[in-house]
């Protein structure tokens, strides 16, 4: 085990959580031997993730029938099924949870994705979901809207668990923190506890590459062959800057004192999409103390096959803001870019999430 390249990624600070889940996981003992092999330490779940999971598999077709037949109605099977799994890998993830007096051992559900730009929808949804959940080791996912700020302060504030999702720009990373940051304070304010209040800000990395990438192949310009495939990378390295200078200054060392816990990072999206790239490519750039990197079953395989960790992520640090620096001679305004991304990303989860509920339906009358 010594010489395995993810528990050395465990030695250099990370952690790294399954971007999957899947009811067959949790039989067989499929999941607690996963911990145990490539150590893993928490998962994550989307709606294009439960949509995949359920639709291309009989797992759930039992359960689906019996509810249907309980006269349930889709959303209500949509919301029995997703809980259900996320319970039961908490519930394998507690023994670690409990080992790491919970640091590690967390499993995330996403409020309905049609909430994105509803603040009030979105903390009354996490609040019905961490309550039915009831488990200690969960995150409820707010995505990083505009809208979502209000509501992660509010939801911190009560001791909700939150993940922040769909999280592109570095402008709204500063956001995501202080929402966080205000949160906590204003729990302590309250005289309440904040020793077992947690939450992650969950940056997506490849989709930023898989946008730009075309922009720099077609130019000819003096920089557009360094650029390519470095964008996400440059991104996630300033984020890591930002992330020292909030959550090691004095205001929030206070808060500490009090027992706050940081708002660790999360590198999301993370598999490579472009073939050309190493398939562990996010993965080896991005190695830091109190970082979460949460990959696909495949791309973790890979890293454990050939992955050589080191502590990079404040490596080339100057190369990283020059890449930004390059990006106007590109007529590329990177926070128009964050934007549309973030934009696309509430989409993507709409579609999937729409999908699944028509998919639940034709299930229900085909019982």
């Amino acid at each position: 085990m010594e010489t395995n390249p993810l528990k050395k990624l465990e030695a250099f600070g990370q952690s790294i959580w399954l971007d999957y889940i899947k009811r067959d996981l949790f039989t067989d003992n499929k999941l607690k031997a996963l911990i145990t092999e490539l150590c893993l330490r928490g998962m994550t779940s989307n709606p294009s993730i439960f949509e995949k999971a359920i639709t291309e598999s009989h797992d759930y077709d039992q359960d689906i029938k019996t509810m249907s037949q309980a006269g349930k109605d889709v959303n209500a099977i949509y919301e029995a099924l997703t809980q259900k799994d996320v319970q039961d890998a908490a519930d394998v993830f507690r023994t670690l949870y409990d080992q790491v007096k919970g640091q590690d051992g967390y499993v995330s559900l996403e409020v309905n994705p049609h909430l994105a730009h509803d603040t009030n929808g979105t903390i009354e949804e996490a609040r019905r979901l961490w309550k039915a959940l009831n488990r200690p080791n969960v995150f409820i996912k707010v995505p990083a809207t505009k809208e979502g700020l209000p509501a992660i302060k509010q939801l911190i504030s009560e001791g909700i668990n939150v993940n922040v999702t769909l999280l592109f720009g570095l402008p709204r990373y500063r956001e995501v923190a202080e929402a966080y940051i205000v949160g906590i304070e204003t729990r302590l304010s309250q005289g309440k506890s904040v020793k077992e209040v947690v939450s992650v800000a969950s940056f997506f990395l490849s989709r930023i590459d898989v946008l730009l990438d075309p922009l720099f192949t077609k130019s000819t310009a003096a920089h557009a062959k360094e650029l390519q495939g470095q964008v996400a990378i440059a991104s996630a390295k300033m984020a890591y800057q930002i992330y020292h200078e909030l959550f090691e200054d004095e205001r929030f060392k206070k808060l500490a004192a009090k027992g706050a816990n940081v708002q660790r990072l999360l590198w999301a999206s993370t598999s490579t999409k472009n073939p050309n790239y190493s398939d562990i490519k996010y993965i080896e750039a991005l190695i830091g103390p109190a970082t979460v990197n949460t990959l696909p079953l495949e791309t973790i395989k890979a890293y454990d096959n050939h992955g050589k960790p080191k502590a990079c992520l404040e490596q080339d640090l100057d190369k990283a803001k020059e890449i930004f620096k390059y990006l106007p001679e590109f007529k590329i305004d990177i926070d128009h870019v964050t934007q549309q991304l973030e934009n696309e990303g509430v989409d993507k989860f709409i579609q999937s999430y729409d999908q699944l509920i028509k998919a639940l339906q034709k299930n229900i009358k085909e019982k």
